[in-house]
């Protein structure tokens, strides 16, 4: 046969299959009511099992691997079917029915809002931004922005999370799997870091360098092409960093930070382009004790465990495929205490305005071993 002869028989069989599949999906439309009145969980595990265990056998050899994931995404497109039509009251339908009782109108333009460092930092740039009558609240380190938040003593927190050129900000993650708040927000600041030194200082002068891990990582080449007579300390904060110069009275001292902070703290800006990349941008989130739901919330974060056994992660990415969900960021992170065990952090394009979206959430909710909602928040 040649090409079209085998594309025309193919054709035909798809003709076939077309309508097998919506009897299939129709008669799963039966269970789901049967399970419904019946008070039975969607999956069967144990019949699935059994199925693709004869499938395999029938198959052969040659084509067991095929048909085993053929039937899987079957039954995939069947279980969320089904999860359409039976609605689960599992928990993070509980916190997302919560959330759309108080739907609000537009993005607070004030409150009180906390971040890490001193005057000058960038989270105090983004929050700016994000609330131009914001009052804010500095704190010293990351984990006192979310407990702030979480205990009531601000309304919002504002942290990084991620960086275009040195990645994710592992910190902000750790707290968002370990502390009871949500996102809310998220938005990308443009980020310009520069070589600050004392009045009158010059490079031969310089011996010591001062900023947060995340700067001296975007700032990685020019560090490196100074070589070993310069020593590179890490602190808390770039604004801190800045401060810290401002206040000692050798000129040997520098601090990578804004120009914003140059200008608070009355220090020159040795070198205004010290970037390893022209295109850098941190991204940060805003966090609520709460989840809330605002105009035009896009985005949707999740962290979860799954079983540590092969396909346990494809399983639960199959479900966003068959939602149609666009996942957009997915990043692993080790479980203290357990070897090569990960959880991880999804984003994915959605909102939960759609019943379809909160259908998937459950089922993903029950594939997984640890299941954490982060909220629907608006990506700017």
């Amino acid at each position: 046969m040649d090409l079209k002869q085998i594309r025309e028989k193919i054709d035909a069989i798809d003709e076939k299959l077309l309508p097998l599949f919506i009897e299939r999906m129709n008669l799963a439309n039966e269970v789901a009511q049967y399970k419904k009145e019946n008070n039975l969980p969607i999956l069967n595990k144990t019949r699935e099992r059994e199925i693709l265990k004869n499938v395999m056998d029938k198959a052969g050899e040659d084509m067991e691997i095929y048909a085993h994931r053929f039937y899987s995404t079957v039954f995939e497109l069947s279980r969320a079917y089904q999860a359409t039509l039976i609605p689960d009251n599992s928990g993070v339908r509980a916190e997302i029915e919560k959330a759309k009782q108080n739907v609000k109108e537009s993005f607070p333009q004030n409150g009180v809002i906390a971040c890490q460092g001193v005057e000058g930092a960038y989270a105090a740039m983004a929050a700016d931004r994000m609330f131009p009558r914001g009052h804010l609240v500095f704190l010293k380190t990351f984990e006192a922005v979310f407990d702030a938040v979480e205990n009531g003593l601000c309304q919002f927190g504002i942290l990084p999370i991620e960086n275009s050129s040195n990645g994710s900000v592992r910190a902000t993650y750790d707290l968002l799997l370990k502390k009871n708040v949500k996102i809310v927000r998220s938005e990308r600041l443009c980020i310009r870091h520069e070589l600050l030194v004392k009045p009158g200082a010059t490079l031969a002068d310089i011996k010591k360098i001062y900023s947060h891990d995340q700067a001296l990582g975007q700032c990685s080449k020019f560090l490196k092409s100074l070589g070993d007579k310069v020593q590179v300390i890490a602190v808390d904060n770039t604004a801190m960093a800045a401060k810290f110069v401002s206040e000692c009275e050798d000129k040997s001292v520098a601090a990578i930070a804004s120009h914003n902070a140059a200008d608070l703290y009355g220090l020159s800006a040795l070198d205004e382009n010290i970037m390893d990349s022209d295109n850098n941008y941190t991204r940060f989130v805003c966090i609520a004790r709460d989840a809330e739901l605002y105009p035009g919330a896009n985005h949707i974060g999740l962290i979860l465990a799954c079983e540590h056994k092969p396909g346990a992660l494809y399983d639960i990415l199959s479900k966003l495929a068959a939602f149609e969900v666009n996942l957009i960021k997915l990043e692993s992170c080790p479980i203290v205490g357990h070897d090569f065990e990960f959880m991880f952090f999804f984003e994915m394009q959605a909102s939960v305005l759609d019943s379809k979206v909160v259908s998937m959430l459950e089922s993903i909710e029950q594939s997984s071993e640890r299941f954490v909602f982060l909220g629907n928040y608006l990506e700017v």
